[in-house]
């Protein structure tokens, strides 16, 4: 009489999985089962496959390091002054690329809130570009190049977990010292001055994946200065064609969390 071998049950070639409903295997996907509930301890099985958002989510808190691209610019405002100037034609500003590297904390509020700090030091690059009448010199450029501190405060809400994955927003405010500014140099005399202090709001959207030992969530954010950067110096006419510059941000971050 032949005998059985169960081992032959879960040799699975690609082209039978691929044939669903077939009575052949339906043994073999049951007693898979079987031994993958058997080799789970008693409390994993009722978790509903998500087995490792369940071990974070009975964390109260937890950290972890950020790393992230973003694009800086400034958004100028134009003053009585521009349409006074007969010499200066267009202001505008330029994006420049920077990363970030930081620091996340993360306090659990509920089982869809949390309260984040993520303190991070940012470099960032920024130009405003003049337009001048006439054949002769007629652009210019000032680029600020930054050094930030920032502590941004975020919260953030969290979707009900699918398979390991889930959905997220973030709100919050954000304060920043330009630790290279040259705002206080006697350079900046002849140049356009940008304060080093800045405060904005801030939002975005991001996906968590939890793997066994930490969560990996790339989040995309956008942040809106909310106080004018511009220090308004008579002497120099840059400043004068200008009412106010608030800042602008994009940054791509990748989290990672346990």
């Amino acid at each position: 009489m032949q005998t059985t071998n169960a081992w032959h049950l879960l040799h699975l070639h690609g082209h039978q999985i691929n044939r669903r409903g077939k009575k052949a295997l339906l043994p073999a996907a049951l007693l898979l089962c079987f031994l993958l509930a058997q080799s789970l301890p008693g409390q994993a099985q009722i978790r509903g496959g998500n087995y490792n958002f369940f071990d974070f989510q009975q964390k109260p808190y937890y950290f972890g390091i950020t790393l992230g691209y973003n694009s800086s610019r400034f958004k100028p405002y134009q003053s009585g002054g521009f349409l006074e100037s007969d010499s200066i034609r267009v202001v505008e500003s330029a994006s420049g690329p920077g990363f970030n590297l930081g620091i996340v904390t993360n306090l659990k509020m509920g089982d869809n809130f949390d309260f984040r700090f993520l303190p991070t030091l940012s470099f960032a690059e920024r130009s405003i570009s003049y337009t001048r009448f006439g054949r002769r010199s007629n652009f210019s450029e000032r680029r600020v190049e930054s050094v930030l501190v920032e502590m941004p405060f975020h919260l953030r809400y969290k979707s009900a977990p699918y398979k390991d994955m889930r959905l997220f927003l973030i709100a919050g405010v954000k304060y920043a010292f330009d630790v290279a500014s040259d705002s206080q140099t006697r350079q900046a005399e002849t140049l356009v001055k940008i304060a080093p202090n800045e405060f904005s709001v801030e939002y975005g959207a991001g996906i968590q994946f939890f793997f066994p030992f930490f969560i990996f969530s790339p989040e995309v954010k956008v942040s809106h200065g909310i106080g004018n950067t511009l220090i308004y110096n008579e002497n120099v006419e840059e400043s004068t064609v200008l009412e106010k510059l608030l800042s602008r941000t994009f940054t791509l971050s990748l989290h990672f969390e346990g």
